[in-house]
């Protein structure tokens, strides 16, 4: 017997209303059948939104990603991390220092204002460059984060947003030999302030930083890991051990939410606090 599933503009509506991979996948012996089914799933989705809609009013006040980011900017503060804010425009000079040129495959994802700024598809070329001076100025080991929004042109998966918040965290000038304890320490530090126990540490590699060690939540990755020495520093004029990690945090809200979809997460005109509005 061959049987029914949904139809694509069924499942879109069932991603927005963050339906389950089981409820998006589900069969039906007939065309009948699936639509009065379809029927019955939206309107309890629909009512569970609203509800979590009305705790947002009534108790939480403010969205999962705002909460997120205070209670990790608390657990940073508390391990000896300074915060910093640095500008969203970025010079094209500058990430031409991290290898991304015309030639690179991250260029085209770039939002260019002008032929020589754009907004920043990444934090680290403004940690790069404040770290130099930070270094001279601060007994090391130096440890700075930044958390702030970033833009790229990304796909338009239920994992991608074109902007999207970064946290990147960065510790320059602890021991050679600590390194790989210390990033598997650090992630650990923002797993639990994120509320998340449920990760795994990959090796893997980057476009920009090579050999990375990636945050994997089953199959999606929350952040991504890397270490130094590495050849990017000399461009800053930088000689150090180091270790560093950025987060997504529209990721990390999901998974800690049981989200289906990271653009209900974000900055959004369409979603709150993980809700489709248009219900």
């Amino acid at each position: 017997m061959v049987m029914v599933t949904w139809t694509d503009i069924q499942r879109k509506r069932l991603t927005e209303l963050n339906a389950t991979g089981a409820q998006r996948q589900m069969s039906f012996a007939t065309v009948k059948d699936r639509n009065a089914s379809f029927k019955k799933l939206e309107s309890i989705l629909i009512s569970v939104a609203k509800l979590r809609l009305e705790q947002l009013r009534t108790e939480k006040k403010r969205p999962t990603l705002s909460l997120m980011e205070a209670k990790l900017i608390t657990a940073l503060n508390d391990n000896g991390f300074v915060q910093v804010t640095t500008p969203i425009i970025l010079a094209k000079s500058l990430l031409a220092k991290m290898t991304i040129d015309e030639g690179h495959e991250l260029f085209s994802q770039v939002f260019w204002l002008d032929d020589k700024k754009c907004l920043r598809p990444m934090l680290a070329p403004n940690l790069y460059y404040i770290s130099k001076d930070l270094m001279r100025l601060w007994e090391k080991p130096v440890r700075i984060f930044e958390i702030g929004s970033c833009f790229r042109k990304e796909s338009q998966g239920n994992n991608h947003l074109n902007e999207f918040t970064m946290l990147n965290l960065v510790e320059w000038g602890l021991p050679e030999e600590t390194r790989h304890h210390r990033l598997a320490e650090l992630a650990n530090i923002v797993m639990q302030a994120a509320g998340i126990a449920n990760y795994q540490l990959e090796q893997t590699s980057s476009v920009v930083y090579g050999d990375t060690l990636d945050v994997m939540h089953n199959d999606i990755e929350l952040a991504s890991g890397a270490m130094g020495p590495h050849f990017l520093d000399g461009k800053w004029g930088i000689a150090s051990t180091w270790v560093g990690l950025g987060f997504g945090l529209e990721r990390l809200a999901m998974v800690k939410e049981g989200g289906q979809n990271v653009r209900s997460m974000g900055k959004s005109l369409s979603y709150l606090d993980g809700v489709r509005l248009n219900i």
